[in-house]
């Protein structure tokens, strides 16, 4: 006998393995989506795996901070970014200047003496502050940016319990940075960068003593024969000529022997600086021992040379130097210059360097014969 299923009971099975289906259409969609997010969420991490190793991989100033501009931005999708750090006398942009860094490379990098600068009003000192941006209060941070963002998180980076600078990064997604946000990630950002920006600081500290006269803080001898040798090999690549100043200050020894060595020291400290004034940051200037100076002019002529060892000349005849003991003492400085030009540019580079140097040595000594405070060229 052929058994039947009442219609009702039919009706509700066929509704139970419909709901079912529908379930289990929901899980797989959602189970998708888990994935979906878990490759997402996988990319991201190799993205900010790969951003981590190349920061803590930076040696060196300029491929740190072009890192941080570049490659953070494009890994976290950022619309902007800018870094504020903290140089209360200035040394560490001497020091950068020194070394060839040309901070202009780095429109969205600032320097500040002091936290108070940024207006630190409301400011993070401690955690990152995400929200939005509010002119008043981030318009410093961002001013070097020709649209402003409309969410931002502020970076404190601390080192050893000292605030070193900020971190600044934004978006135009009013969305992005919310206050309610957890900000560990964030945080961790901002330690991983502030260990490595001490760290390239220190390697160019180390770079830059080992290359600096002590006393006057300008390039020593070392650092000036490579910079020539480096250099004739640049200039004729790129088809210029090149100009050295070999330059003495006249009767140093009296110097020494009427206002004691501090007030020689005093005087060669002026001279490197005013020295160190009338050059652009392309030329070197070094000190090469005793009272001697050498200056490596990069794209130059004879008639260009001439006008800048005279400037040189004049800024030390013309202007006592202030003693820290006491008084004042008034100098003269002799040069010698001479130059290389791009047909003359042949050869190996070390020889011509030598030989650069000793026609510059020549010129100095007869400016020297012949009453000094002047300047002469072979």
């Amino acid at each position: 006998m052929r058994q039947t299923i009442p219609p009702n009971t039919a009706s509700a099975s066929d509704k139970a393995l419909a709901e079912l289906r529908m379930e289990n259409q929901l899980l797989r969609a959602r189970l998708d989506d888990l994935l979906e997010q878990a490759h997402r969420n996988q990319n991201i991490m190799a993205r900010h795996q790969s951003f981590d190793l190349k920061i803590i991989g930076a040696s060196q100033f300029r491929e740190l901070i072009s890192c941080i501009f570049s490659s953070l931005a494009i890994m976290s999708e950022l619309d902007v970014v800018t870094l504020h750090l903290i140089d209360p006398r200035q040394d560490l942009q001497q020091m950068l200047s020194d070394l060839r860094i040309d901070l202009n490379e780095f429109p969205h990098l600032h320097f500040i003496r002091h936290e108070n600068e940024l207006q630190t009003a409301g400011l993070p000192m401690q955690k990152p502050g995400l929200g939005r941006y509010q002119p008043p209060l981030h318009q410093f941070l961002f001013q070097s940016c020709a649209h402003k963002p409309q969410s931002i998180a502020i970076i404190p980076l601390q080192r050893q319990n000292k605030l070193i600078g900020y971190l600044n990064i934004g978006s135009f997604s009013p969305e992005r940075f919310l206050p309610t946000m957890a900000t560990d990630f964030i945080e961790r950002l901002g330690l991983i960068i502030a260990v490595c920006l001490e760290n390239v600081i220190n390697n160019e500290r180390l770079t830059y003593i080992g290359l600096t006269d002590p006393l006057t803080n300008v390039s020593n001898r070392r650092y000036v024969e490579q910079r020539i040798r480096e250099e004739i090999g640049r200039a004729r690549r790129q088809r210029y000529g090149i100009a050295c100043l070999y330059l003495d200050i006249d009767h140093f020894k009296q110097i020494n022997d009427r206002y004691g060595h501090q007030g020689g020291d005093d005087v060669l400290c002026e001279v490197a600086r005013r020295i160190k004034a009338e050059l652009r940051l392309s030329d070197t200037l070094g000190r090469f021992g005793g009272e001697e100076f050498v200056v490596l002019l990069v794209n130059a002529n004879l008639q260009d040379a001439m006008l800048v060892a005279e400037r040189i000349r004049r800024s030390i005849a013309d202007t006592a130097f202030p003693l820290s003991a006491t008084g004042n003492c008034s100098t003269t400085i002799s040069i010698g210059l001479t130059t290389v030009s791009e047909r003359h540019n042949l050869g190996e580079a070390t020889l011509v360097a030598r030989d650069m140097l000793l026609r510059a040595d020549r010129a100095l000594y007869e400016a020297k014969r012949n009453g000094r405070n002047q300047v002469r060229c072979e």
